[in-house]
């Protein structure tokens, strides 16, 4: 039995980029709904929930550009209440108008579908419990103005009331606020610093990851500047210097020149891409991935306008343990070749 829109709730949107190849349509929403599996959604297309510029198709309907694909359901969808944990916070700097944390890799930023909890909103609010920003609140970014990777380390500002969250959202709008990181890359760059710009967005064959678009026919503007820092034959710390933020713009910036981020396993950088073919070197880099088991990728430095004081505020922050175990394996490395 198919069901009317007007029976039912709308839980995602999405509109076809203008290169979408022809695809299912459940193919086409696994890759862009969290922990959906295949069969649910074409168990929900069969029962009329997946609707196509307006009508209810079949799971093997072709995807083209422009489509407005929507999942609907019979129920509203689950409002995201914040729940309160413990979490500890590695706290930088704490004023009455915002916060700077310095984030472990392997955190989470924020709530979402499926992902209710362990999160560092989750111990935001906990910290927070008695402001009416992260009380009782089922926005699932209070507070937050910019955000890192799951897997990306270091610093991020959170605003504890409307007006600094209003005031800090625009200078990230604006790239005017500071931001620096440190990426551990592989191969040698040709040159000590350099602009990289192109347009980020999701990639065509992989909704997961994002790619660039040399002649920005897809996505949106994106520029980071780099230097070197230091060499280690096979592969390079750079600092990079963000103009703009797009979604894993370094990631995807580095992987487009040549050099992705050590271990960085959505861009290619957890395979050896540099370096010799005999079993030690081999084995070296597998005891660095397992050092550093996440991409070489922190958040070191972060500068903005206080947004009550105006006073301009810049924070630096420490390599992590693994980040830091990882340098010191290939200086090690570096020294003990030059000795041999």
């Amino acid at each position: 039995m198919e069901n009317s829109a007007q029976e039912m709730y709308e839980h995602f949107q999405f509109t076809a980029d203008p290169g979408q190849n022809p695809l299912r349509v459940d193919q086409f929403l696994v890759v862009r709904i969290e922990n959906a599996s295949r069969n649910k959604i074409q168990d929900a297309a069969k029962a009329g929930y997946i609707l196509v510029n307006g009508e209810s198709v079949k799971p093997n309907y072709k995807v083209k550009p422009g489509d407005d694909v929507r999942v609907m359901m019979a129920q509203p969808p689950r409002e995201i209440k914040i729940i309160q944990e413990n979490i500890p916070l590695n706290i930088v700097f704490e004023d009455d108008q915002l916060i700077v944390v310095n984030k472990p890799a392997g955190l989470v930023v924020h709530p979402g579908y499926g992902n209710y909890t362990g999160t560092l909103v989750n111990g935001l609010a906990y910290h927070f419990r008695d402001l009416e920003m992260f009380k009782d609140n089922t926005d699932p970014r209070p507070g937050l103005v910019h955000r890192i990777d799951k897997n990306t380390s270091g610093l991020l500002v959170i605003a504890k009331t409307e007006q600094a969250k209003v005031k800090l959202a625009a200078q990230f709008a604006d790239h005017t606020s500071k931001r620096t990181y440190q990426a551990l890359v592989w191969g040698s760059l040709k040159e000590t610093e350099g602009t990289i710009t192109g347009h980020i967005g999701r990639s065509l064959k992989n909704r997961k990851v994002m790619t660039v678009f040399p002649e920005g026919e897809f996505g949106k503007h994106a520029v980071t500047h780099y230097r070197v820092l230091k060499q280690f034959d096979y592969v390079t710390l750079v600092e990079c210097k963000l103009e703009t933020g797009r979604t894993h713009q370094i990631r995807a910036h580095m992987k487009y020149i040549g050099h992705p981020i050590f271990n960085d396993n959505e861009y290619g950088g957890d395979q050896i891409l540099k370096g010799t073919t005999f079993n030690k070197y081999k084995q070296f880099v597998k005891n660095c991935f397992e050092i550093c088991p996440r991409q070489a990728l922190h958040a070191k430095t972060l500068g903005f306008v206080h947004p009550e004081s105006g006073d301009d505020v810049f924070f630096d922050s420490d390599l992590p343990n693994d980040y830091s175990a990882l340098l010191t394996k290939w200086e090690n490395y570096l020294e003990n070749r030059s000795q041999s």
